[in-house]
């Protein structure tokens, strides 16, 4: 049974595509970037290097024979950009996926969204996949919404939507490096008294939930899931021990949140501006996730899926620091 794991030379993807290697099963990975997908091959990786914002046709290795299931992981992710960058990336290539999927006549399309979809500026715990959606807070969450609704409506795939929050984990270039940088470059603003918590998740956990999806009965096709790790942690916590392992430790400065948001809008207006539409230091985004108490209740993945999350953040930063020097 061949299966078809998009976004293969990214962080997410390639440890599905290892996972799926790992326990025997036929899979193609399909990714953008050269050097990753040379190394997902000298891995003995079957890799197909093609952008999903183009038709997909006859790239496939024929020794495939017919994909029987697709986990869709390919996305834009990002703060900031350009509208039709994030469109082209996030919602042209799910449905040229889509099409893909419909003539192969797939069994099951799991398609990875982000929570970020929910995001909205005040404190959300607990929030269930049925919570009325608030205004985008911005192009990627927009995007993101707008490929969920196109694969759900497309029942002859048997589609399912998975929400990760905050993935990290071996070979992380987004979260947690981002988070260090920032550190070790200026004092992290301290929000309403250091309220701001979330629930992360470490990468084995997400691919967890991918195969238990894969598994997982007819009753479970057509809806969305939320996934974490399952413990909601201060943003302050989360920062300190990732610097600490990174070799050094974060400094805080307390700041009042409308001023800083005002800011942040202002660089955000100017960087639409320049050439480029270059990322601003500071986005509103990311300073509400500095600034608000975020959860995800699980017990629906744990109802349906009979999922849960294993690794304790003690645990995945563990896994994450060992070995890996921070500069």
């Amino acid at each position: 049974m061949a299966v078809l794991v998009t976004g293969a030379s990214g962080f997410l993807g390639s440890h599905v595509l290892e996972r799926l290697a790992a326990s025997g099963t036929l899979a193609l990975g399909l990714g953008r970037d050269e050097a990753r997908c040379a190394a997902l091959e000298a891995g003995g990786h079957r890799i197909v290097r093609h952008d999903l914002a183009r038709p997909l046709d006859s790239v496939l290795d024929p020794r495939l024979g017919r994909v029987e299931r697709i986990i869709h992981c390919a996305a834009l992710s990002a703060p900031f950009g350009r509208l039709a960058d994030f469109e082209a990336a996030n919602v042209t290539a799910t449905r040229n996926l889509l099409d893909f999927a419909r003539r192969q006549g797939v069994s099951r399309f799991v398609h990875i969204s982000s929570p970020s979809v929910c995001f909205a500026f005040r404190d959300q715990l607990g929030l269930s996949e049925d919570a009325a959606l608030p205004e985008p807070v911005n192009h990627y969450a927009r995007t993101k919404r707008e490929a969920e609704t196109v694969v759900l409506g497309q029942p002859d795939i048997h589609p399912m939507v998975l929400r990760p929050r905050g993935i990290y984990g071996k070979g992380d270039r987004a979260l947690l490096p981002r988070l260090i940088r920032a550190a070790k470059s200026r004092p992290l603003p301290l929000f309403r008294g250091g309220r701001a918590a979330i629930d992360l998740t470490y990468v084995d956990d997400v691919v967890d939930a991918v195969m238990a999806a894969l598994a997982a009965p007819g009753k479970a096709e057509g809806r969305i899931f939320n996934i974490s790790g399952g413990e909601v942690l201060p943003v302050r916590r989360i920062a300190d021990e990732a610097c600490i392992r990174a070799g050094f430790k974060a400094r805080w400065r307390p700041t009042p949140l409308m001023p800083a948001m005002l800011a942040a809008g202002l660089m955000e207006a100017v960087a639409l501006r320049l050439p480029g539409r270059p990322e601003p230091p500071v986005t509103r985004y990311g300073l509400g996730l500095f600034a608000y108490a975020q959860s995800l209740d699980l017990s629906k993945a744990k109802r349906v899926l009979g999922w849960a999350p294993k690794i304790s953040f003690e645990q995945g930063l563990d896994r994450t620091f060992s070995g890996r020097v921070w500069l």
